[in-house]
């Protein structure tokens, strides 16, 4: 099982979206980061044949997915950010209205749409109309009916929008038992949300994937550039305005630890700190300035490619 994105590009007029991005993904799970307009839904839509690329191509297996039609939506799963609903169906009349998309028997709808209400917490809740559920219930639902048919490959496009911390754990979790032998590709901009649980992390910006590994990989770039320092607690709110601050903590009334990322040491006293993937995340997008062309990134599953 074997999805290769082959120099995808998307252009909207003047503007590129998304800029001959290539990898290639076996199963496992693959998260997408970056800030809000760096092409993530872009690149997410034409994986899902939603969106055709302006040039470059999407294969599973070789085949390429325009030419497969109806055989790869088959073995396809999709969250888009805002899903569509119908607000007087149930949960269970949704999930079996989509299984009926997806092509499922009826008796095994019903079964597969209980089974998989139960595991996102939604048991109990299946004959109330979904206009009455909050917006995390709603996400909810739209992830269970995402992993329908089973997928081999699974989107989900911020698929935490609107769950608090304690469902965002149990949809980590989920995930992590979905994607056994699944290609699973999740874009956020939450770093928690796939640092535990990816095993690959494309880093996305102003439409290229800019850096693309192992989280610990990734983590160690941040080596030597995430500093800490005890500063008098007057000047920590100037410093953080000043610097790409990841965190501010006042020990007391009179002195704060401002935890940032740089190059090099910006504030008197600073001491090196342990990267996180949060820290790689600030400094990678730490400004506004035109993406540099990435540097290739081989991992078990992936390599990032960039073509002149």
């Amino acid at each position: 099982m074997e999805l290769t994105l082959d120099r995808l590009t998307r252009e909207f007029g003047p503007k590129i979206a998304v800029d001959r991005v290539s990898a290639t993904l076996a199963p496992g799970v693959y998260g997408l980061l970056g800030a809000n307009g760096a092409g993530k839904t872009t690149l997410m839509r034409m994986v899902c044949g939603v969106l055709r690329p302006t040039s470059g191509e999407v294969r599973y297996d070789g085949a390429p997915v325009e030419r497969m039609g109806d055989a790869y939506r088959a073995l396809l799963g999709y969250l888009p950010q805002d899903f569509g609903y119908y607000p007087e169906f149930t949960a269970l009349d949704f999930m079996e209205y989509m299984a009926a998309l997806k092509g499922l028997a009826r008796g095994d709808a019903r079964d597969r749409s209980l089974v998989l209400l139960d595991r996102v917490g939604l048991a109990g809740e299946e004959r109330r109309r979904i206009r009455t559920f909050s917006g995390g219930m709603r996400q909810r639902l739209g992830i269970a009916q995402a992993v329908l048919n089973d997928p081999e490959v699974l989107v989900l496009d911020e698929p935490t929008a609107g769950l608090d911390p304690k469902e965002r754990v149990r949809f980590r979790n989920l995930i992590a038992g979905f994607a056994q032998d699944k290609i699973v590709l999740l874009s956020t901009h939450i770093v928690s949300d796939v640092e535990y649980i990816a095993d690959e992390i494309l880093m996305m910006r102003a439409g290229s994937v800019v850096l693309s590994g192992a989280p610990s990989e990734l983590v160690a770039e941040a080596r030597g550039r995430v500093w800490e320092a005890v500063v008098p607690a007057g000047q920590a709110e100037a410093l953080e305005a000043r610097l790409c601050a990841s965190n501010v903590h006042y020990l007391d009334a009179d002195r704060a630890l401002v935890r940032y990322v740089a190059d090099e040491p910006q504030v008197a006293g600073s001491s090196p700190a342990d990267p996180t993937l949060e820290d790689l995340y600030l400094y990678v997008f730490r400004d506004a300035a035109p993406a540099a062309r990435p540097r290739e990134r081989r991992g078990a599953h992936m390599k990032e490619e960039r073509h002149g």
